[in-house]
C-alpha cells in the first residue's frame, strides 16, 4: 500500500477524561505533548500512545476549544500536494499544511461525503 494508515486521533473537550477513560478501557499509557499544530490539540494536552501498545501511532487529546472527533491520518510524501489532490476531487480543507517541513507537517480535510481525513508527512 503506497499511502498507509500512519496515525489516529481521539479528540474531545476533556483530554485528561478521555485518557482516564481510554487507559481504563484499553490499558493504553500516555506519554503527554504538544502535538505539530495547535488545531489538533491544545499545547501540553496530548497524550501519545506508544505504537507497540495500540498498532499503529496515535492519541488521545483535545482541549475546551476543539470539537470531539475521531480521525486517522494518511501518510503522504508531500502534504500539501495531497491536500490539493483532495480538493480537486471535491474535498475540502480544513486547515494545513501546517508543522515543521522536514520533520512533520499534518494536514486536514473533509471527503464529499464530510468525513474528516488527516494526512501527514515530512513536507
Amino acid at each position: 500500500m503506497p499511502n498507509p494508515v500512519v496515525h489516529f486521533e481521539i479528540i474531545g473537550t476533556a483530554p485528561g477524561q478521555l485518557q482516564e477513560y481510554y487507559g481504563k478501557l484499553f490499558g493504553w499509557t500516555f506519554e503527554l505533548g504538544d502535538t505539530s499544530s495547535a488545531e489538533v490539540s491544545e499545547p501540553g494536552a496530548y497524550g501519545f500512545v506508544p505504537d507497540s501498545i495500540a498498532g499503529i501511532n496515535g492519541g488521545v487529546g483535545g482541549g475546551p476549544s476543539l470539537r470531539p472527533k475521531v480521525l486517522f491520518y494518511v501518510g503522504v510524501e508531500d502534504v500539501g500536494a495531497a491536500l490539493s489532490q483532495a480538493e480537486s476531487l471535491g474535498g475540502r480543507r480544513v486547515f494545513g499544511p501546517d508543522g515543521a517541513p522536514g520533520q512533520l507537517v499534518v494536514a486536514q480535510f473533509t471527503d464529499p461525503e464530510g468525513n474528516l481525513i488527516g494526512l501527514a508527512g515530512p513536507a
